[in-house]
């Protein structure tokens, strides 16, 4: 632990103009204020703000924010209070401690409720000072790497995930890669154990048959630029385990069939040495196909800058080059926080974010924690895509999106009334995939309004948020139009007429907030007529009872537009949808609906069919899917794959051998899962498996 001294100096070796006062106050304070508090480990707890802060000091921030970090818990864990810090330490860092302090006095309902009120604050905070995300970042880091002291398993997972949804891509969308990279790491190590063994244990065997292979390669490419006048430092590593899994998952491939599990960084002078260094190695060796990026003429949205390619080396082995300078190195590992090390004044600590600007968008258009949860992840998640407005202004999208998340991208009215879209001047459907550097025009129309068709392709978080937020307000239009309807029928069964302020009573006899809340538990039969009567009019169905007609069922059923109760519909054998796929219905004359997963095959082939907007709805959980894993032909293959199977509580329905050849078979299994994710995490940890060559989704 660092030093009270310790600590100062190093402000004061990158900051002579720090408030060193400032400093020794909170030092002081901090230390009083937890006292004899102890962590999972056994030692002080002051020991972890003052980790934090040694952490931020390495990205040498100003000393508010380290003052923030050795401050950050006292609220939450001690007898200080707000307007103590505010008093002692000044407004900013007041406002700064509030913000990373969680709200752990809140009463909720689920553990999903507590994240997303924690996050709910944090992201207001952190959109009006940035080093309100990056103390949390360095405090969830030091977290991560004492998590080994926790005794419960399941609260280490709840953590890891909780690390892996929110913090690791926070990290990574302010450019802080170092930071993500071990937080990943060091979440998959707990999430998936099995996983991560057997990926480390690979690596370790592939050390020991070439251990001096990162530094045969590192030295010919040195050695390249170096004689072609180019003075550049190599750094090689091989890939940590979690990127390695990620990229086995994507590209459903086995351990064996991946090739580019060594990362080069080649650090030139300047941004004119970058293209050179890359003419000379595309001129050495070839390069693969797709594998080349420039994000120095286009920079990503977090303002990351680099050479990306990837070239076939000595005997076809694949790596991957990235080329920057080293002001672009000190960003790319460290984001936003670099430009304090570098003076350069391109971004002040308040500097609202474009990207969590849109975060606090979706905060304010989400109904429930869990779409809270939901809509961040997607808006943190995924690579990026560039495409232009017909002014040439760059929307950065996550790959897969589509004109209604372009749409949504520049501005919220814009997506409610978009009808279609012209991409490079052809006319599209608004599903329409768009790709890197695509001009996308949307059409619109005032009397358009969203539709719930949209969400079965809208893939960002913004777009899926503000969609459903409008159906939301449509649906509750729907429902106290029905409400209303309702209460009228029950108000006629009544033996006289209500008196004046019976239905504000009836209000605060069940307890509603207003009026509407009352019409719209009538419509979702949350409430019994007899009830509403009751509530109504004291006494009536007991003076009348329902037996003689006070209290009668309504004669009619009643219709809500846009439903079909009572459609036939089945799951479609050729391709198995379970809950999560992207799904569609397909109407043949005179047949009920079948429902496809929108990439099945079966669907080329029903041009005579009407297609019908399907989506999940709430609560499903449960359905069969069909695997084929290919095994090596060897004693206890089938064992350790129904162990791995049983152990992610997969049932397994029907099992059956398709082919044979030498030294591998192929079974196809048919399994019950819970959703797409559950899945997809299951075949992710069959191909890791030492016995398992290929699996995949049948």
């Amino acid at each position: 632990m660092l030093r009270q001294y310790e600590l100062v100096d190093r402000v004061l070796s990158y900051d002579p103009q720090a408030d060193e006062a400032l400093l020794n106050r909170a030092y002081v304070f901090s230390l009083q204020a937890h006292g004899s508090q102890k962590r999972a480990s056994g030692d002080p707890y002051f020991s972890h703000p003052i980790e934090v802060a040694g952490i931020l000091t390495d990205l040498k921030l100003d000393d508010e924010t380290i003052a923030t970090a050795i401050l950050h818990d006292t609220i939450e864990d001690t007898v200080a209070t707000p307007d103590e810090i505010l008093r002692l330490f000044g407004p900013n860092v007041a406002r700064m401690v509030d913000g990373v302090t969680k709200l752990s006095k809140i009463e909720a309902q689920t553990e999903s409720e507590r994240a997303a009120e924690n996050l709910r604050k944090f992201l207001l905070a952190m959109s009006d000072d940035i080093r309100v995300l990056l103390v949390k970042l360095a405090d969830r880091l030091h977290n991560m790497r004492t998590l080994h002291h926790i005794p419960k398993p399941e609260k280490r997972r709840r953590i890891a995930r909780e690390t892996m949804d929110i913090y690791a891509p926070l990290a990574e969308r302010i450019g802080m890669y170092e930071f993500m990279r071990e937080m990943q790491s060091l979440a998959f190590r707990e999430i998936e154990p099995e996983a991560y063994d057997s990926i480390t244990r690979r690596l370790a065997q592939l050390n020991a048959g070439d251990g001096d292979r990162i530094a045969k390669i590192g030295t010919s490419l040195k050695q390249l630029l170096n004689r072609h006048g180019v003075d550049a430092d190599i750094w090689g590593r091989e890939k940590h385990p979690y990127s390695i899994w990620r990229k086995m998952n994507e590209r459903h491939i086995s351990f064996e069939q991946l090739s580019d599990i060594m990362a080069f960084r080649a650090i030139v002078p300047s941004e004119e040495d970058c293209y050179r260094a890359l003419g000379l190695i595309h001129r050495r060796w070839p390069m693969v196909p797709g594998r080349f990026k420039d994000y120095i003429s286009t920079p990503k949205r977090n303002g990351y800058r680099s050479l990306h390619t990837s070239i076939m080396h000595a005997e076809n082995t694949r790596v991957e080059i990235q080329i920057r300078t080293a002001e672009m190195h000190a960003e790319a590992e460290y984001g936003l926080a670099a430009h304090w090390a570098y003076k350069q004044g391109k971004v002040r600590p308040d500097t609202p974010v474009r990207w969590i600007s849109d975060l606090v968008e979706i905060l304010e258009a989400a109904d429930s924690p869990e779409e809270l949860l939901e809509h961040t992840r997607m808006a943190m998640y995924a690579d990026r895509i560039f495409a232009f407005t017909p002014r040439g202004e760059l929307i950065q999208l996550p790959k897969g999106a589509t004109p209604i998340d372009f749409a949504y991208a520049v501005h919220t009215d814009l997506g409610d009334q978009a009808v279609g879209a012209k991409i490079n001047g052809r006319v599209v459907p608004l599903r329409a995939h768009i790709d890197n550097g695509d001009q996308v025009q949307i059409l619109r129309s005032k009397a358009q309004r969203p539709q719930p068709g949209w969400l079965n392709f809208a893939i960002t978080g913004k777009a899926r948020a503000a969609i459903r937020r409008h159906l939301r307000l449509k649906e509750r239009e729907v429902s106290q139009a029905l409400g209303r309807k309702l209460y009228d029928e029950i108000v006629k069964r009544l033996p006289t007429g209500l008196a004046d302020g019976a239905i504000a009573n009836a209000v605060k006899r069940l307890k509603l907030p207003d009026e509407a809340s009352l019409l719209d538990a009538i419509a979702r039969h949350q409430l019994s007529d007899s009830e509403v009567m009751e509530a109504l009019m004291p006494g009536v169905v007991a003076t009348f009872g329902p037996e003689d007609g006070a209290v009668p069922s309504l004669a009619s059923p009643i219709s809500i537009t846009g439903l079909t109760p009572g459609v036939a519909f089945k799951l479609g054998e050729c391709c198995l949808p379970v809950p999560g796929d992207r799904i569609v219905g397909v109407r043949h004359p005179g047949e009920g609906i079948e429902v496809h997963r929108i990439d099945c095959q079966t669907l080329i082939d029903s041009d005579d069919a009407d297609w019908v907007d399907l989506s999940w709805g709430e609560g499903n959980e449960g359905g069969s899917a069909r695997i084929a894993v290919q095994l090596k032909n060897e004693p206890g293959a089938l064992g350790v794959v129904a162990t791995i199977l049983g152990r992610h509580k997969a049932n397994i329905l029907n099992m059956r051998l398709d082919n044979r050849d030498q030294g591998y078979h192929t079974n196809v299994i048919d399994i019950e899962v819970r959703d797409l994710t559950h899945l997809t995490k299951l075949i992710a940890t069959l191909r890791a498996a030492d016995v398992v060559a290929s699996a995949e989704r049948n």
